[in-house]
């Protein structure tokens, strides 16, 4: 069940019908019954793993919650992360490694005779448990107490609009919301209205129409000269961008309809001169994730400057292989923690500091266009289906980039039809510095913003009903 069907809207319609009619705690049972059905309806099978997650980690919380003895609650620790680490590790890498160490094998010229597996990945695996294993994290440092309500903490668990794609949401966050009577204000279903229109835009017209553009450098059998890797590179980034922002957007739409925030995964990430900044404006729920139980307990920026640039090359790679088990997301995890330690160091240089954090037009256009680029270019490695095939890209980019080559109407024109509303709203949001600005304008502009996304979405819009690009990590 994808946000962009039918059959989300119908089952998102009757439970949303009952859920009002019902007080807080029949409200609570809804919701968890509906969110297993959610996640049920994609493979019933897995939802055992989902159950297994939160009776474990439920547990492990509690035991910590109780205990004081060091030994004891390091033990605990161990089991909760070990339990989530290793239903990640075989769900998510187990064919990753297996076909690996088969090359190796065949390498060496060894014939390893032995049965892999073809391991299914469980959707949303990835999500559900860095928000379990981050609520028995929180526990142990004693940043917040262990619920006692098997039910709160299981719909925390399987809330469905973060289910399967995101936001990552923290338990001192989400909890408290799920623990205590909602009422839903006026402002919150105007608001909540918006963001659903506006996340189904960025998928059916921004991202789904991209696909094609994306697919036409990156599918098998394509062999693009330098402009079309550019202009393909640039759909994909906004594909990436409209598909997973567009989630989020639903996500946080339909939770505030029933009266609870989610926060905001993405803040004009496109739009930011730094690497530094990238993060902190892309997947937020997961840069803050990495940055809160992996980059600072590794040492963070204390230390010498080699210790910080191992913390953060670390950390990019672990967060790049998070997003799936292949070289490419190695490759982009590297990548990108390069990219930070190149900026971190040219902050210390003062003209580049300069021309980075500068106020002047000149100095902002031109470190922004530098940022894009570089982000773009990331997303190549990310997209592309091999190393080898980012290699080839790469070379076609650099070597073969003749914009008279290649006739490029057929990807230049739709690139500007389905990008340019999105831009022209994210510079309104921008300006005004607010996500939400849209149902605040003036009516006037407000019902031009509406009946344009409304119109576009119909006239335009890709009604394929594809899946959400970040289901498959």
């Amino acid at each position: 069940m994808v946000f962009n069907s039918l059959h989300f809207i119908w089952f998102f319609i009757v439970v949303y019908a009952v859920y009002r009619m019902l007080p807080h705690r029949p409200q609570n049972w809804l919701l968890l019954v509906a969110s297993y059905y959610f996640y049920g309806s994609w493979d019933w099978r897995f939802l055992g793993l989902l159950v297994a997650s939160t009776i474990v980690d439920f547990s492990c919380a509690l035991a910590l919650d109780r205990s004081h003895s060091p030994r004891r609650r390091r033990m605990l620790l161990c089991l909760s992360l070990g339990f989530n680490l290793a239903l990640l590790g075989f769900f998510k890498y187990f064919n990753f490694f297996a076909d690996n160490l088969h090359v190796v094998f065949d390498s060496l010229g060894w014939q390893a005779d032995f049965v892999t597996l073809r391991v299914l990945l469980p959707i949303g695996i990835s999500f559900y448990t860095f928000v379990t294993m981050s609520y028995v994290i929180d526990v142990y440092r004693r940043e917040i107490p262990a619920t006692r309500d098997l039910l709160d903490f299981a719909v925390f668990v399987a809330y469905f609009p973060h289910l399967v794609a995101g936001p990552i949401l923290r338990a001192s966050l989400l909890l408290p919301q799920i623990s205590t009577p909602r009422i839903v204000t006026r402002e919150q279903v105007r608001d909540g209205l918006w963001l659903i229109a506006w996340g189904f835009f960025q998928k059916i017209f921004v991202a789904d129409n991209l696909a094609a553009v994306a697919n036409m450098v990156f599918d098998p059998g394509a062999h693009p000269t330098g402009i079309n890797v550019l202009l393909g590179t640039y759909a994909f980034a906004f594909q990436i961008y409209g598909d997973f922002a567009g989630y989020s957007n639903v996500a946080r739409g339909t939770s505030k309809l029933m009266g609870i925030e989610l926060l905001e995964n993405f803040r004009f990430p496109y739009f930011v001169r730094t690497a530094q900044d990238f993060w902190r404006h892309w997947h937020i729920s997961l840069s803050t994730w990495l940055r809160d139980y992996l980059y600072i307990p590794l040492g963070g920026s204390r230390g010498s400057g080699g210790r910080t640039r191992r913390n953060l090359l670390i950390t990019m790679v672990l967060g790049g292989l998070w997003h799936g088990a292949a070289w490419t997301f190695v490759l982009w995890g590297v990548y990108q923690g390069l990219l930070l330690i190149a900026y971190r160091a040219a902050g210390r240089v003062r003209a580049l500091h300069l021309w980075i954090a500068g106020s002047g037009a000149l100095a902002r256009v031109t470190s922004w266009a530098v940022m894009f680029h570089f982000t773009c270019y990331g997303w190549l490695i990310f997209r592309a289906r091999s190393a080898e095939h980012a290699g080839a890209l790469s070379r076609a980019l650099f070597t073969g980039f003749d914009p008279a080559s290649v006739a490029i109407s057929g990807a230049l024109a739709p690139l500007l039809l389905y990008t340019a509303p999105l831009l022209l709203v994210h510079g309104i949001e921008a300006y005004y510095d607010d996500l939400l600005v849209v149902p605040r304008l003036s009516p006037g502009m407000r019902y031009c913003v509406y009946a344009a996304t409304f119109y576009l979405t119909m006239l335009f819009g890709n009604y394929g009903g594809a899946a959400f690009i970040y289901f498959q990590f």
